[in-house]
């Protein structure tokens, strides 16, 4: 009971996932507690049957039945078996199908226009590019509480892993390649991003800021990188790219044309991945 009541210590803030802020996070979230509740129909009864053998053939019990040469039963080999059979595929069953609901690809509103940002993992550090606004940030990602959120992910490195635990879903970030992510905040806040898979002495540090905030709050936001941040040319891209640790957030008040794609068509050519060989 001790790790019990000192766990009761902690607050949510400290488990995102069991706080879920996104419908993304909270189907998780209650994807995997439905699913431990379906183990413990085996489970319960398994540590019911422990205690309850302990008891009734303790020694003192002169009334439990004693038989030494008893060998097997069929019955029991068949509930051993049948039963965690059947819970495998009804479990695995229930995991696939609303698993593939979570598809990361898949929009969450089609309806509604959502906010494209391009997200591009480096050491050791995440460069995250508006389009549709024209602006970049380091280490920052800014965006509409309510809107729905549509990430394309790539990195210019090894391979790194974006994780936002209040939102939901993290997916791999691999040079040459282009994965999406479909994220929503149903209300404005703070949290914590990071890489969730090791890349390196930096990793440990490589986390990022998430802000959730109102219409409002993101227009000015972006209008204030538009008026403060510097230009993210080739030369300050270069410099960007060299590894950091704990890199400050960073504005940048324009960026070129396609360095997205370009990024990802850089290991595309022989160059690009003798390039990526020799990060990893």
């Amino acid at each position: 009971m001790a790790p019990v009541l000192l766990l009761g210590a902690c607050g949510l803030a400290d488990a995102p996932v069991l706080d879920p802020k996104g419908p993304v996070a909270l189907a998780e979230r209650n994807l995997m507690f439905e699913t431990l509740a379906i183990m413990m129909i085996v489970a319960i009864p398994v540590f019911f049957m422990a205690f309850f053998f302990a008891w009734r053939y303790r020694a003192s019990n002169r009334k439990a039945r004693y038989d030494p040469v008893w060998a097997s039963s069929s019955a029991i080999e068949v509930v051993i078996w049948t039963v965690p059979a059947v819970m495998v595929v009804v479990l695995g069953g229930y995991v696939w199908v609303n698993a593939h609901k979570l598809d990361p690809f898949k929009a969450l509103d089609p309806s509604v226009e959502p906010l494209v940002v391009e997200v591009v993992a480096q050491n050791w550090k995440w460069l995250f590019l508006y389009p549709g606004q024209g602006v970049a940030s380091v280490n920052e990602l800014v965006f509409p509480a309510g809107v729905p959120l549509s990430l394309k992910i790539t990195s210019d490195t090894v391979m790194n892993a974006f994780y936002v635990p209040a939102l939901g879903s993290q997916i791999y970030a691999m040079a040459g390649m282009e994965t999406h992510l479909n994220l929503l905040a149903d209300a404005p806040g703070e949290f914590v991003g990071r890489n969730s898979q090791y890349s390196g002495a930096g990793f440990s540090q490589q986390h990022f800021a998430v802000v959730a905030a109102t219409q409002e709050e993101f227009d000015a936001w972006v209008e204030k990188v538009k008026t403060s941040g510097g230009s993210l040319d080739a030369a300050a891209y270069a410099a960007l790219l060299e590894p950091s640790t704990a890199h400050p957030v960073t504005h940048y008040a324009s960026y070129e044309s396609g360095l997205f794609d370009q990024i990802i068509m850089r290991y595309m050519s022989p160059e690009g991945l003798d390039h990526s060989a020799a990060s990893n």
